[in-house]
């Protein structure tokens, strides 16, 4: 299973972030799933990129022109793919995964998550969507989705096609057994 993680450029403020996202890697790699990342080599990115290789996995990087400077383009990747612009570069990583991953990071995560399960809504793949909540880094936000689908905005059926786990190998389990849900217009 090709696996795209969601995850920030920076490496937050708490060790946990980074040593948890260097064993998940390490899982991947030795579970046999491919990463499908951002290509960054800085923050997280660069974390779980690094933790995949260093078990001899597979990770596809997928990097903007304009972003390969400033994040770095992690030229040690297996595949690295620099691209035109965020939108291609979101359309090459849904196209190469089987699964969706967030790990904690910023706005440019959550809408990289946000839109991966929207099109899931829509009945426009029928991949799993999945947060691995390291330390409760996203306790708040779950929170909110709660309180979207208590003011009717947010279908139950939808709200529950997220997997939250705050262990990797439950993660991993979770995706392999996923059902997709009927879409939001069926």
């Amino acid at each position: 299973m090709n696996i795209a993680v969601f995850c920030g450029s920076s490496g937050g403020n708490a060790p946990l972030y980074a040593q948890q996202t260097r064993a998940f890697g390490h899982i991947l790699a030795k579970e046999g799933h491919g990463l499908v990342y951002g290509g960054g080599k800085v923050g997280l990115m660069g974390t779980i990129a690094d933790a995949v290789l260093e078990k001899g996995g597979h990770v596809v990087g997928v990097i903007p022109h304009s972003l390969e400077q400033k994040e770095l383009g992690h030229t040690g990747v297996s595949e690295l793919h620099v691209v035109n612009s965020m939108h291609e570069r979101k359309a090459m990583m849904a196209a190469r995964a089987d699964a969706f991953v967030a790990l904690p990071g910023g706005v440019g995560t959550l809408e990289e998550i946000f839109e991966a399960w929207t099109w899931g809504q829509l009945g426009y793949h029928k991949k799993p969507i999945a947060f691995l909540d390291m330390g409760g880094f996203y306790t708040h936000l779950f929170a909110f989705l709660d309180h979207m689908q208590e003011e009717g905005f947010l279908q139950k059926i939808h709200r529950e096609m997220l997997i939250i786990e705050t262990d990797p190998h439950l993660l991993l389990q979770r995706l392999h057994a996923y059902t997709p849900p009927r879409n939001k217009w069926e």
